[in-house]
């Protein structure tokens, strides 16, 4: 049935149309319903257990059912059914690692067998996603659906969201930090690097200039083997030219006459006068050599 069509029903009809919603495969919200005004007209007359069964439907889970067992209409097993399947929605919110135990005590089941169950029927109802750990006999929870917001859960999401907005003025303002000192970084290196290419554009320009004028400076030795090699030979002199003196020669001077010989010429004058005899203490020996 369609919530619109609700609008049309009042009393005991309301009432039963409303209590076979609450058994509707994939219905998992109920604060539309709550909102209709011919429902709120329930809550103070004779069919206000079923009011309040679908104010439980909406933001109760089944402990909460059990507590209020006696003032409330007896559930059919597809309305218990899916009051578990909410009390675990309703777990998963606050646990990603649902263990068996909790679980059991949580939905008054007998056995694991029927938790598993149960489980797995809420993961082809796409009101869980996870997997069954039978090792560790717990249930790990990835994500789950939302249920309705209660009116004591507002104030709590409120302050939840303004923490949160708290927080990514935070990192907005680190961020816009970052961001200055990263372009004033990129504009000092710019600057650097407009230098730079001053610099080598000046040294290049210097480069071309010296090598494009005539060098002032002496010429290489190179160039100037090269000029001597294209000038023609002079002649030289030969009156000019001297032999070289061997040194391995003397020359000694003649007594008496002022003139030089070489040592390897032999003396053959004639004239006795030219030789001089030896004198003082080498005369004497040769003297004495003779005796």
């Amino acid at each position: 049935m369609e919530v619109e069509q609700l609008l049309s029903l009042s009393g005991s009809a309301l009432a039963q149309a409303v209590s076979s919603l609450l058994e509707t495969p994939g219905l998992y919200v109920f604060s539309d319903i709550l909102e209709l005004p011919n429902v709120r007209e329930l809550e103070n007359g004779p069919h206000a257990p079923v009011y309040h069964l679908l104010n439980l439907f909406a933001y109760g889970t089944y402990c909460d059912y059990k507590e209020r067992a006696a003032s409330l209409p007896e559930l059919t097993p597809a309305q218990r059914n899916k009051l578990r399947h909410l009390s675990i929605i309703s777990l998963a919110s606050n646990l990603k690692c649902l263990p068996y135990s909790l679980l059991l005590q949580q939905l008054e089941l007998k056995n694991v067998r029927e938790l598993e169950d149960l489980l797995i029927e809420a993961v082809y109802c796409d009101i869980i996603q996870g997997k069954l750990d039978q090792r560790n006999q717990q249930v790990e929870v990835d994500c789950s659906v939302g249920r309705d917001l209660g009116p004591n859960e507002l104030p709590n999401i409120i302050n939840t969201l303004q923490e949160w907005c708290t927080g990514c003025e935070a990192v907005l303002c680190g961020i816009e930090e970052q961001v200055s000192r990263a372009n004033q970084y990129r504009e000092s290196q710019l600057k650097v690097k407009v230098q730079v290419e001053t610099e080598v554009s000046n040294l290049q320009k210097t480069l071309k200039a010296s090598a494009a004028s005539p060098s002032s400076g002496p010429a290489p030795a190179g160039a100037a083997s090269n000029q001597d090699a294209d000038q023609p030979a002079e002649p030289r002199d030969p009156a000019s030219s001297q032999e070289p003196r061997q040194p391995g020669k003397k020359s000694s001077k003649v007594k008496g006459t002022g003139e030089l010989l070489p040592n390897d010429e032999v003396l053959t004058s004639s004239d006795p006068a030219m030789v001089s005899a030896p004198s003082g203490p080498r005369r004497e020996a040769e003297d004495s050599g003779s005796v």
